[in-house]
């Protein structure tokens, strides 16, 4: 699930299409944002039949594995979005009936997010279909090759980061 959400801020950041690499000429971006457009059209295809997105189903995923309950900052953090992203994420969850949102009685400011009982057997329908999709990305990867690709994503996405700041 990891290796999706990498790919898919990956994308965000700059979308390429399948370009020719050559010797003279390193395509990684257009590279990066090619694979996370194909992962992201196999999940479409997989989720679409649950009448969710998924960016929808990252959100329910992380909140049946924290126990069904998250604060909405974690979400974003999470996500690796902007706060207003998972806002409009949240809205459309709501209308849907999938999580509910409560102020923190520690703290007005923090939402808590909560999954409802139709967001866990939703959650529970499509986490199959999203493992089938990590599964293929990841096709003909040894354990070692996969976490050093967790590796490399996790410092692209530090790169463009660091980029952005200045």
């Amino acid at each position: 699930m990891l290796m999706f959400s990498m790919l898919i801020t990956l994308s965000l950041r700059g979308r390429g299409r399948g370009f020719p690499m050559n010797d003279d000429f390193q395509c990684l971006g257009p590279a990066l944002g090619w694979a996370a457009h194909m992962a992201k059209a196999a999940l479409d295809a997989r989720v679409s039949r649950y009448d969710v997105t998924p960016g929808q189903t990252h959100i329910l995923l992380y909140l049946n594995q924290q126990g069904g309950r998250a604060f909405q900052h974690e979400l974003t953090g999470y996500l690796r979005v902007k706060p207003s992203t998972v806002n409009g994420l949240l809205d459309r969850m709501e209308e849907k009936g999938l999580v509910r949102r409560s102020i923190s009685g520690q703290d007005a400011r923090r939402r808590l997010i909560t999954l409802t009982e139709k967001g866990a057997e939703q959650q529970a329908l499509f986490q199959k279909s999203f493992l089938d999709v990590e599964n293929a990305i990841v096709r003909g990867f040894t354990s070692e090759e996969i976490k050093t690709l967790e590796s490399f994503l996790e410092r692209i996405i530090q790169n463009l980061k660091e980029d952005q700041a200045t």
